[in-house]
């Protein structure tokens, strides 16, 4: 299976659908999101891949998605921080 550690997901069902997460890690067939504010890297949220949209056409280079991919811990503020940045720097539309 591939591994999507890293990757910036939209969820595409459930209450928190249209919701932007970074995935924090991997857990059989479902992947862990979190995005440092309702739902923390501490206690990530566990989600299917067919719920959630990839956003993996679009290269998205952060020092915190380089620290995912490479195994290391990373903070809710550099979560959030990330994904401001990945919001402000594509239209996602």
């Amino acid at each position: 299976m591939y591994n999507y550690t890293g990757q910036v997901v939209r969820a595409t069902a459930g209450r928190d659908k249209g919701d932007l997460f970074c995935v924090v890690g991997m857990e059989q067939e479902r992947l862990l999101l979190a995005n440092g504010k309702r739902r923390r890297a501490a206690r990530p949220k566990a989600k299917k891949l067919g719920h959630v949209q990839v956003f993996s056409e679009q290269e998205y280079d952060h020092p915190t998605i380089q620290k995912l991919k490479q195994g290391e811990p990373v903070s809710d503020r550099e979560l959030r921080r990330a994904l401001a940045a990945f919001k402000e720097g594509f239209k996602l539309g």
